[in-house]
């Protein structure tokens, strides 16, 4: 090739692309762009990569309807980090000539998220912590026992038999439910399953996020849900925003129906300045954070590159969507 083919980076919030990944192997064949910004209007996005053959998106952080792709004529290689994306119209990349690629992703990350939050909510961290520092009450929060309570599981696939392991590290009592799950692979894992989604949360002391958003799932957790945990219960989300029902949950942590909640994804990201979350009493919040780590990001970073050499080499590597 005499010409330079060009290639966009989108969302690199931390400026970590260029840093924990080595490009060198496109040299002489790519230039590479990063952007720091996040762009949600697609006139915008269209206009931005107008003039890119290449684009590397981070997660599900931009989608990409065929409205979008129909207006990249430029546009040959898609590479999306991970192995599932449910924001790209696969049918209108093809109909493009747009070769969709994935890359492998960890699920340590999230399990460890989901601790921190779920840890940060028993004992009062930010609340402590944020009175140390402006000289305020000494102690003002009484924590929440981990060992012998009860943590409910919503989903026991890789990421939640993870958490799970956790739970029962600290002397936890585990149950876990799912519409798939049976009391032999919850034994495998050394939970008990509940008898129904109700009974598990009507119980449990801490209830966990974890399963993957479809039809089924959509809107698992809404206000008579919520209604049915204690209100000393807590729970923590950092799977899909979709699962739980944010209206209902707004209004079950300004009531106190329940002792509070650990979020890490929204309905819309970034979350909008003014978005009632923000503001919300028992809500300890993360901005997605649930993949950002070190070695993620090297992976990602790191298989894009692979992705568009293949690519530009004339033979696709993890090529997208799954069969």
């Amino acid at each position: 090739m005499t010409d330079l083919l060009r290639c966009a980076v989108l969302d690199d919030y931390q400026g970590a692309a260029t840093t924990l990944a080595d490009w060198s192997p496109l040299a002489g064949r790519v230039e590479v762009v990063t952007y720091t910004d996040h762009l949600s209007h697609e006139d915008r996005l269209a206009a931005r990569l107008a003039d890119f053959d290449i684009v590397v998106t981070l997660r599900e952080r931009i989608t990409f309807p065929a409205s979008l792709l129909d207006r990249l004529p430029r546009l040959k290689l898609l590479v999306a980090s991970g192995m599932r994306n449910s924001v790209i119209d696969y049918a209108a990349a093809t109909r493009n000539g747009v070769t969709v690629c994935g890359t492998g992703s960890s699920s340590t990350p999230p399990v460890e998220l989901t601790w921190a939050l779920l840890l940060g909510l028993a004992r009062g961290i930010v609340t402590e912590n944020t009175a140390l520092r402006a000289e305020g009450p000494w102690q003002s929060t009484i924590g929440a026992d981990l060992h012998g309570s009860r943590l409910g599981l919503l989903g026991l696939g890789k990421i939640g038999s993870r958490v799970a392991q956790v739970g029962l590290a600290f002397g936890m009592d585990v149950v876990a439910w799912s519409q798939n799950l049976t009391a032999e692979r919850a034994a495998e894992v050394g939970v008990a399953r509940a008898a129904s989604k109700e009974e598990l949360l009507a119980g449990s002391d801490f209830v966990s996020v974890h399963l993957a958003l479809g039809e089924r799932t959509r809107g698992l957790i809404g206000a008579a849900e919520l209604a049915l945990m204690r209100p000393s219960a807590y729970l923590v989300n950092t799977s899909r925003a979709a699962l739980v029902d944010q209206d209902a949950l707004l209004k079950a942590l300004h009531a106190g129906t329940i002792a509070g909640a650990g979020i890490d994804v929204f309905d819309v990201e970034p979350l909008p300045h003014d978005h009632p979350l923000r503001t919300a009493p028992r809500l300890l919040a993360t901005p997605h954070l649930g993949y950002v780590t070190r070695s993620n990001y090297a992976t990602y970073y790191g298989e894009a590159v692979e992705d568009i050499r293949a690519f530009l080499d004339g033979s696709p590597v993890r090529v997208l969507p799954l069969p």
